[in-house]
């Protein structure tokens, strides 16, 4: 296929998508139309985790993609394509077979979507870039000249990608992972390299706004009580030091209590990857759990992850979200022998021993969902 006028428009619009406000709105519009598509997708995701991550796209249904980023994503048939290489879904199942699927009934069919192309590429290792095109049901499916089409934009999209990540650098890393754990019932607060608060999630924003012994002033995470605020302050510090040392550094949790008497707040904080605009030290991640709302992390990703009963997956859950044993059995209306069974089979099945590391594996698995 020869480049003409209408791949150089395209190609163009890739370059031009780090500098939109939705990046690559226009891309992926232009391509929509280009290739008859129903539904273009852009999804960026850290190289390093199996979440849905940042889902860009054009078309569709929204019910059908909040269906995907909550769990479908694990079935999709384009997993681990090879890199570089455009595919069609036909080639990897046939059509027939795919329409009998979950992810079918329940996302592409309501989203109008039948036979896909897709391509993967990854960006100097730190992000994966996964392209996808969906035509609608009796649509004539994808040929070569599509194929070709797309192979000739991924290098374009490769460079595209690194120059977002580069303008973006800070702000592209904290929406790939904060974007992620949205599905959890954590929120979320991104602090700088100078510890104020450069971003937060909506659930962060509804308990900020309660100010109920935790709040943002001046830019600043604040706790009302002294001890808590001089142990957060502590950790922040501790957290900080070990990424500018370049020393690997675990995540720490800690409880901040509220003057209304409700549950104590669950705050997990972890540093985020360094980046060259921040000096080394690129932020940290503090994920805020209310044990008092529902945890709206799905379940079923839990149990296809690491082979949970429901009910291990739930125990699981109330503990990445800040509960002790005792509290969560109560929680779900367990006695705490019932609870304590649970969490032994959870410990047997991911290999783990400690409830810290527990809670730091559900928070990074379920953070990898956008």
């Amino acid at each position: 296929m020869k480049p003409d006028s209408a791949f150089s428009d395209l190609v163009g619009l890739v370059y031009q998508g780090p500098l939109e406000e939705r990046p690559w709105a226009g891309f992926l519009g232009a391509l929509r139309h280009a290739m008859g598509a129903v539904v273009t997708t852009l999804v960026l995701r850290p190289a390093d985790t199996d979440g849905a991550g940042l889902i860009l796209t054009e078309g569709g249904s929204g019910d059908a993609l909040a269906l995907y980023r909550e769990g479908l994503f694990m079935a999709d048939p384009f997993a681990a394509l090879p890199p570089g290489k455009v595919v069609a879904l036909h080639e990897i199942i046939p059509l027939a077979e795919l329409e009998q699927t979950e992810l079918y009934k329940l996302c592409m069919a309501p989203g109008g979507m039948h036979d896909s192309l897709g391509a993967d590429v990854e960006v100097d290792g730190i992000v994966e870039a996964q392209l996808r095109v969906s035509r609608a049901r009796g649509a004539r499916p994808f040929g070569k000249r599509e194929t070709q089409l797309c192979t000739l934009l991924l290098p374009h999209l490769e460079r595209a990608v690194r120059i977002y990540m580069r303008l973006h650098r800070v702000e592209s890393e904290r929406a790939l992972y904060a974007g992620a754990i949205s599905q959890l019932a954590v929120g979320t607060v991104i602090l700088d390299a100078r510890g104020a608060v450069s971003a937060t999630n909506t659930l962060a924003d509804g308990i900020l706004a309660a100010r109920d012994g935790l709040w943002v002033a001046e830019g600043v995470l604040r706790v009302q009580n002294p001890r808590e605020a001089a142990e957060l302050r502590r950790i922040v510090g501790e957290l900080a030091e070990s990424q500018r040392a370049g020393q690997p550094a675990l995540a720490q949790a800690l409880r901040i209590s509220r003057p209304s008497g409700r549950a104590d707040l669950g705050l997990v904080l972890r540093p985020l990857p360094a980046t060259d605009e921040s000096q080394g030290v690129p932020g940290i991640a503090v994920f805020v759990s209310d044990p008092e709302e529902r945890s709206d992390a799905p379940v079923q990703v839990l149990v296809k992850l690491y082979g949970f009963t429901p009910t291990e997956a739930l125990v699981a859950i109330q503990l990445a979200n800040g509960l002790n044993i005792d509290d969560a059995a109560a929680e779900l209306g367990m006695t705490r022998n019932t609870a304590r069974a649970h969490l032994r089979s959870v410990f047997n099945k991911t290999g783990i021993s400690r409830q810290p590391a527990l809670v730091r594996l559900i928070l990074k698995s379920v953070a990898s969902l956008a």
